[in-house]
């Protein structure tokens, strides 16, 4: 049977940047079939004419490497209805133009999640179709419980389609080959040999025009609570039975359920706003001073959060969090430290840990060990052993959309991970509420707040294993 893919909140900045970039990719390949309906749901005044005006300027802002034949097909096969997407009448008018099983995508702002899912239960939708939301999933645990209560009134939970595009990246996914696809490293992924694990996702950019979103939700929110979380479950989880749609969710949600808030958070978190500086030679204003920013809101712009995961396998670990915005370098990365061996017989010589990188941007695995000199032959050295991912044919939003049309939702965020997830960051954004924890300064262009840098760097350039 046909499916029609139909997008609320059709004229949106996510819409624009991403979903119809890579509906275009998955058109070129041929995974976007033409018997596939398209349809945008919006509240502006247009007609499909208009919309097909605006979609073929996202195109080609947004994927201009794209042939422009290819851009083109897309653009002729867009629909639009100008209708209200929590209102019910409306949206059954509209779902009423596709033929098929539905997939309907909620690409808009998170504080309209709750009535649109209000207005789809009260519409229904017929057996085979599935509903995407994008993230934040709620604004706190009971928020997200009512979500999830909404959805599964209206779908199975197999038919469900929480969106977080790091679990699309090649190297979250390389995580699962490298732990449970080779004997060397599974043995000593625990609390016995890994000293603490780092999980970075910096960003040179700032606001860049967000202020409607990011102003309400800060680093915490937009980062940790959702992403980094979700890299956690990845690194920490036991050995599933199999990568499918049952058992890799279930064992990234016992993860999750075993993760404790830090009893002390002042102790335990950083948060942080950016002032005027510099980031590649481009200037960047304070975020106070962004258009539509609230100071008094004391949104933060850099979130640190260490946490434990109290089971067997690691019990004691640290795991550090971090994410900033408008910081003097971008880097996502997933750092495993290993605690350092317990006898070295060298003379005159410190052990350091084996250091384990997997970036996310390059895709990368580098590897840090001490090995023998070229010099004195009893001198250790620092060596790099690394390896440079080959890209996905597919970028991570498109790998998804390709995987939610199979039907496929392993690379989905379950109910009980989007609950969990609340769960953890809740005490902390209480905390910060209350001012219990500075909101610290650091200039754009810099480490972070003073005394909280990166992870340090590798020991030397990479070199191919």
């Amino acid at each position: 049977m046909s499916r029609s893919f139909v997008v609320l909140g059709g004229t949106g900045d996510l819409t624009g940047r991403l979903l119809l970039p890579s509906l275009a990719r998955l058109h070129e390949t041929g995974v976007l079939g033409d018997e596939s309906g398209l349809l945008a749901v919006a509240r502006d005044e247009w007609d499909r004419r208009a919309y097909r005006e605006w979609a073929r300027g996202r195109l080609a802002a947004h994927a201009g490497e794209l042939p422009e034949a290819t851009r083109d097909r897309l653009v002729g096969r867009l629909d639009f209805a100008a209708r209200d997407v929590t209102d019910p009448d409306d949206l059954r008018a509209a779902l009423s133009r596709v033929d098929g099983e539905p997939v309907v995508y909620l690409a808009l702002p998170h504080t309209l999640f709750r009535p649109t899912l209000t207005a789809l239960a009260e519409v229904g939708l017929p057996e085979g179709a599935r509903v995407v939301v994008e993230k934040p999933f709620g604004t706190d645990r009971a928020d997200a419980r009512v979500l999830n209560e909404l959805l599964h009134r209206l779908l199975p939970e197999e038919a469900v389609f929480r969106v977080d595009h790091f679990l699309a990246k090649q190297t979250v996914l390389d995580v699962l080959g490298l732990r449970f696809a080779n004997r060397v490293f599974e043995p000593v992924w625990n609390a016995a040999h890994v000293e603490r694990v780092d999980i970075v996702a910096d960003e040179t950019l700032g606001l860049e025009g967000r202020a409607g979103y990011y102003d309400r939700a800060g680093a915490l929110r937009d980062m940790v609570q959702n992403h980094l979380l979700q890299l956690l479950a990845v690194v920490a989880m036991e050995p599933p039975l199999t990568v499918d749609a049952s058992s890799l969710p279930a064992r990234k949600a016992d993860v999750l359920r075993a993760v404790r808030p830090p009893a002390d958070v002042r102790a335990a978190s950083v948060r942080g706003r950016y002032t005027a500086g510099t980031v590649a030679g481009r200037a960047v204003p304070a975020y106070t001073d962004e258009d539509g920013v609230d100071p008094a809101r004391q949104t933060e712009t850099y979130a640190e959060l260490t946490v434990t995961v109290d089971n067997w396998r690691w019990a004691g670990v640290p795991f550090r969090l971090r994410s900033g915005k408008a910081l003097g370098a971008a880097r996502q990365e997933i750092v495993v430290r290993f605690r350092p061996v317990p006898h070295l017989p060298f003379l005159d010589a410190e052990p350091e840990p084996d250091v384990l990188r997997l970036s996310l941007s390059p895709d990368a695995i580098a590897l840090e060990v001490d090995l023998n000199g070229t010099g004195d032959p009893f001198d250790l050295e620092r060596e790099v052993l690394a390896a440079r991912m080959a890209p996905h044919d597919l970028p991570a939003y498109a790998l998804l959309l390709r995987e939610l049309l199979d039907g496929d939702t392993t690379p989905s965020i379950s109910d009980v991970e989007a609950e969990e997830s609340w769960r953890i960051v809740e005490p902390v954004l209480a905390a910060w509420a209350a001012g219990e924890v500075p909101l610290r300064e650091y200039p754009a262009g810099s480490g972070g707040p003073a005394g909280h840098p990166p992870p340090p760097a590798p020991a030397r350039p990479e070199t191919s294993a």
